[in-house]
């Protein structure tokens, strides 16, 4: 039957990943709009795009290319942004998911800084991780984009090497033209050891509370 990439909602103490959803549209225009100086290099739809970019994510769940989620911060119950699972690869048995990647990540800004991008990273690990049993989690990012590469290394993702011409340019005005991408992974074997870092980074924003079990 083979392996059907599916993400399941995922809560933590500050953040809530649920299925993504045109229900979700008005909360993430309202969240694109806040101050799109901090996107850089990252594609990012605009107010007016947030439809049809959920249109497309929604069609791509059903082909089983991606797996993608609304950022739900739970100080205020709105959805602040988006994430995904992709790329799945079942190498060794089609039944079985051997690695996965993370991205499509975008938060507004006032959700940045809060510890919502550490526990949203720790949740979909940990499920891909304790739950998949998979072996690998990619993320890529433009090489260029020094502000999305350190927010990579701070989950605790070592640097693979940069792939050139990888995939299509996000940034203005670079349309047709193709970009390096920055590759980083967390492997298995890692894991144990990221998990106890992005506990230890998501329970300083709970002064007095434990991070997520």
């Amino acid at each position: 039957m083979g392996f059907t990439l599916r993400g399941p909602v995922l809560e933590g103490v500050l953040v809530r990943l649920e299925p993504l959803e045109r229900r979700h549209t008005a909360e993430l225009a309202a969240a694109v709009e806040e101050d799109r100086g901090t996107y850089g290099f990252t594609w990012v739809p605009t107010a007016a795009e947030v439809g049809d970019f959920i249109d497309r994510q929604l069609a791509r769940a059903a082909a089983g290319q991606v797996a993608p989620y609304a950022q739900v911060a739970l100080a205020t119950g709105r959805a602040v942004g988006t994430t995904a699972y992709c790329e799945p690869r079942c190498w060794l048995n089609e039944d079985h998911l051997d690695a996965v990647e993370v991205g499509h990540t975008w938060l507004a800004a006032s959700a940045q800084g809060t510890g919502v991008n550490a526990e949203a990273k720790f949740l979909l690990f940990r499920h891909a991780f304790e739950v998949w049993g998979v072996g690998r989690v990619d993320l890529k990012t433009d090489a260029r984009n020094s502000r999305s590469r350190a927010a990579i290394e701070r989950v605790g993702a070592t640097f693979e090497g940069i792939l050139r011409n990888w995939s299509a340019s996000k940034a203005p005005g670079e349309e047709g033209l193709l970009r390096d991408s920055a590759s980083y992974s967390i492997t298995a074997q890692e894991w144990p050891e990221c998990r106890t870092r992005l506990a230890e980074r998501v329970a300083r924003h709970l002064p007095g509370r434990p991070a997520t079990p």
